[in-house]
C-alpha cells in the first residue's frame, strides 16, 4: 500500500461530520478531531471508500454504542493518555479518498493494534446488524 493510502485501524486528524450536523443541514465537520479508519472498499467506479469513525472524550449518552480505547492502544494511535477516550461504532463517516476534502493531512497520527482494529470493526459489524448504524455520507 502506498504510504498516503488510510488502512484500517490508523487514527487520522479529520473533519468529523456528528449525524446529527448532517440532520440539521451541515455538511462540514466543526472542527478536526481524532478519527479511526474502520475498513477501506472500492465502490462501483474504482475509488476508494473510507468509513471513519470518531473518537471522543465525551462519555457516551445511554443507548449509543461505543469501545473503550485501553491505555495501551491510545498510546498506540499517539492519542491523550489522560483521560477516556471511545470509538464511536454506531455512526460512521463515508469518504471517497480520491476526493476527500476532509481528510487534509494523509499522514496518520498513530494506529491502533490489529486486535484492537479488528474489535471495532466487529462492533461496527454488530450495530450494522442490528440497523442501528447511522452513516453520514461525505461523498
Amino acid at each position: 500500500m502506498a504510504a498516503d493510502f488510510p488502512a484500517a485501524g490508523q487514527v487520522f486528524d479529520y473533519h468529523y461530520l456528528w449525524k446529527w450536523q448532517a440532520d440539521h443541514g451541515e455538511t462540514e465537520g466543526r472542527k478536526k478531531r481524532p478519527s479511526c479508519v474502520v475498513i477501506v472498499v472500492a465502490n462501483a467506479a474504482g475509488q476508494h471508500v473510507m468509513f471513519i469513525a470518531p473518537i471522543t472524550s465525551k462519555t457516551p449518552d445511554h443507548g449509543r454504542v461505543a469501545l473503550e480505547i485501553p491505555e495501551t492502544e491510545a498510546r498506540r494511535a499517539k492519542l491523550d493518555t489522560d483521560l477516556p477516550l471511545w470509538v464511536m461504532l454506531d455512526e460512521l463517516n463515508a469518504d471517497i479518498l480520491e476526493t476527500s476534502y476532509a481528510l487534509e493531512d494523509r499522514a496518520p497520527r498513530g494506529a491502533f493494534s490489529p486486535a484492537f482494529t479488528d474489535a471495532i470493526l466487529r462492533g461496527v459489524q454488530r450495530v450494522r446488524a442490528a440497523g442501528r448504524l447511522d452513516v453520514s455520507s461525505r461523498t
